[in-house]
């Protein structure tokens, strides 16, 4: 995805509710992004949840963490950028006020049922959409993503070279290994 900042560590070993994490590091101070980095961001966020489905034949709860930041991301677009194409370039989050530790809605809710309603499908909508990227990008590439859970079996965790490394040779290596005829597959696995 362009518009995400690179990867920094990646790790399969628990932590909390997370089985693992993918950590990025941003290259410059960013206090605002475009349209097209949120959207590039919540597919990434997406990408745990669909190489569950795609490794696994089903999802787990992994991916909890991911889910909610993606969720939040989108509503944000929606509710506070006035990114969404259907309701256009308005502000619809609340107003709050934090006194003494607590959070305070200084205007109640502000938008009318129909108008929460579009909110729900114009962020239902941005998930779905992120999903079916992150599904397309890791379905192409499935030899770059069984080359990282090969490394991260072996290792529980990479940087970002050795991250980087198997990016850029997992299609190399593949196209110059030779493709092994029934016989050979045979003999192979009778050695193991």
């Amino acid at each position: 995805l362009p518009n995400c900042d690179p990867v920094h560590e990646i790790s399969v070993i628990p932590r909390g509710q997370a089985a693992g994490y993918t950590m990025t590091m941003p290259e410059d101070d960013r206090d605002h992004m475009s349209r097209s980095k949120i959207l590039d961001e919540i597919a990434m966020a997406l990408g745990g949840r669909v190489a569950e489905s795609v490794f696994l034949n089903d999802i787990c709860t992994g991916a909890y963490s991911d889910l909610k930041k993606a969720t939040q991301t989108a509503r944000a677009m929606v509710t506070e950028y006035g990114m969404s194409g259907k309701l256009g370039p308005m502000f619809l989050g609340e107003e709050h006020e934090v006194f003494l530790g607590r959070d305070f809605s200084q205007t109640g809710s502000n938008v009318s049922d129909e108008v929460s309603r579009a909110i729900d499908e114009e962020v239902h909508g941005l998930l779905e959409a992120g999903y079916d990227r992150a599904m397309t990008i890791l379905t192409e590439h499935r030899d770059k993503l069984d080359a990282v859970a090969q490394a991260l079996q072996e290792k529980e965790k990479l940087d970002q070279a050795e991250f980087e490394a198997i990016m850029n040779d997992a299609a190399v290596e593949a196209a110059d290994k030779p493709a092994e005829t029934g016989a050979e597959s045979e003999a192979q696995t009778d050695e193991q």
